[in-house]
């Protein structure tokens, strides 16, 4: 089902917009929700005062096949329940299993008007609740029937039956659970567990007891193993008379017939919040590594720089050493050359004048020196 409220919020919110529309609305409208339930909404405006809702779900039966019409005692409750406003159409329109009549004039202009709009969008609750109502009605009965204790299969969607097992003073009703991924299973499981956790503390003393188990409980022995072949275990609830009696039993036969689809959601739910989780760790961490890098990049750029002027500064050394060593040799050659050059110069007859005249004079001392020993 696509929700847990009785009543459909998408019809409930087309219904009331035709409803307190000041002019008649041409509409002609499909409105499809999970579970195979269709809506086929039709409003003329050359006939203003009605409006024609067509209803197909799947049916709760007993079996593998499911009833292609509504049962007579279905047909008589639905008359029940709609007001004045509600006509049952028969025969229905093709393709579907109930169609209604609605003349919004006859529903009064006053709060009562979003009550009625409300039970009419809740009528698909309403067929489909009504079987199982009528056997938890019967929960107290002493009337013993051959095979009373027989199991009595559901099958309100083909991949979804359960079992609704007679006893004489209570109910059993155990729903087979499957899975597709390996991690929905887990997920469950650990949700079935702390459901049998808070269903055994005393504040919720009153609820229906919950009992898990990955095995098929005694009272289901003799099914087909296709029913019995599940990969998350057996979830059961024992019902009581306290839990039908006056309003509870709409709430006890809601519960139970969303069982699944509250389950799945809050599979899914979870199944999200983890993958958000995991997210958000992962972009964290992300984060962390990203400034890491940075860091590191900024060390290596610092790095590089001082390397680039070290290689520069000893470039510019080896530039002046180079200019140094080559002034050097140049200055060196230049020497070596003038040297070379002043050697050539002779002058003819410089010789005999340094040996004649440039003669340093002896002098001889009066003191004389002892050799000391």
């Amino acid at each position: 089902m696509a929700c847990f409220e009785r009543a459909s919020p998408a019809l409930k919110d087309i219904l009331l917009k035709l409803y307190r529309a000041e002019k008649p609305m041409e509409i002609d409208h499909q409105l499809y929700e999970f579970g195979s339930v269709q809506y086929h909404i039709q409003s003329s405006a050359s006939d203003p005062h009605h409006t024609y809702l067509s209803i197909s779900t799947p049916l709760l039966s007993q079996g593998a096949l499911l009833p292609d019409k509504l049962s007579h005692a279905t047909i008589e409750m639905i008359k029940g329940v709609g007001s004045n406003a509600v006509d049952i159409v028969e025969p229905a329109k093709e393709g579907y299993h109930l169609t209604l009549r609605l003349n919004f004039s006859k529903i009064p202009r006053d709060k009562d008007s979003v009550k009625v709009i409300t039970q009419i969008s809740a009528m698909q609750a309403v067929i489909i609740s009504y079987q199982l109502k009528e056997m938890l009605q019967n929960v107290n009965s002493q009337v013993t029937l051959h095979g009373m204790h027989k199991p009595i299969k559901l099958v309100y969607h083909p991949r979804e039956p359960f079992f609704v097992i007679r006893q004489p003073q209570k109910i059993i009703a155990v729903f087979p659970m499957r899975f597709k991924e390996n991690s929905d299973v887990i997920i469950a499981t650990a949700f079935f567990q702390e459901l049998m956790d808070v269903g055994s503390s005393q504040e919720w003393a009153k609820a229906p007891p919950c009992i898990w188990s990955p095995i098929p409980p005694p009272e289901l022995r003799g099914e087909t193993f296709e029913d019995l072949s599940t990969n998350g275990g057996f979830v059961s609830f024992d019902i009581y008379s306290r839990h039908v009696e006056g309003k509870r039993l709409d709430k006890t036969v809601w519960s139970l017939l969303n069982f699944y689809a509250y389950v799945k959601s809050h599979v899914k739910c979870t199944r999200g919040f983890i993958q958000r989780r995991m997210r958000k760790r992962l972009e964290s961490l992300v984060k962390v590594l990203q400034k890491a890098s940075s860091e590191e990049e900024e060390e290596e750029e610092q790095f590089g720089k001082d390397q680039d002027a070290g290689c520069n500064y000893m470039r510019k050394l080896v530039s002046l050493s180079k200019s140094k060593i080559l002034k050097r040799r140049s200055y060196g050659v230049l020497s070596r050359k003038i040297k070379r050059i002043r050697f050539r110069i002779k002058i003819h007859g410089f010789g005999r004048f340094r040996r004649r005249w440039l003669r340093f004079p002896k002098f001889s001392s009066s003191m004389g020196y002892t050799k000391l020993d």
